[in-house]
């Protein structure tokens, strides 16, 4: 059974600690106490959790196959002639695309313009990270 502190578990949902321990006093995720005094949340609720999240209505989006939408923030973008490279950060996630050039000035994307990344891959690597 994995527990997670409520950083960790904030951190995974994108919210802030405060928004993970509102959510527990509400009863909407339970919480442990971990034999260090920590709250803990167990790795099962918080996925439960981020089902019902996933599925709450928000902002509309764009249709499409794709369902990996990460909000970030252009921080760099590199141009030549042809192509372009863009950087953003979304949340702890670095993430870089090629395209070309043209769509780069038709989107306007330059540092400080928020951005949706859309990822679509044939293939995803998951790993189990290291504990701090």
């Amino acid at each position: 059974m994995t527990q997670l502190r409520i950083g960790e578990a904030a951190q995974l949902l994108g919210v802030s600690d405060d928004t993970v321990r509102r959510w527990a006093a509400a009863g909407r995720v339970p919480t442990q106490v971990a034999p260090d005094g920590r709250q803990v949340v167990d790795g099962r609720d918080l996925a439960a959790l981020a089902l019902t999240l996933a599925a709450e209505p928000g902002q509309p989006a764009a249709l499409g196959s794709a369902r990996n939408r990460l909000r970030g923030i252009v921080t760099r973008v590199l141009t030549d002639t042809v192509m372009a490279q863009v950087e953003m950060q979304a949340g702890p996630y670095r993430l870089v695309s090629l395209m070309s050039r043209e769509a780069v000035d038709e989107l306007g994307l330059a540092p400080g313009v928020v951005t949706d990344a859309v990822v679509k891959a044939t293939q995803v690597i998951v790993e189990i990270p290291a504990r701090r």
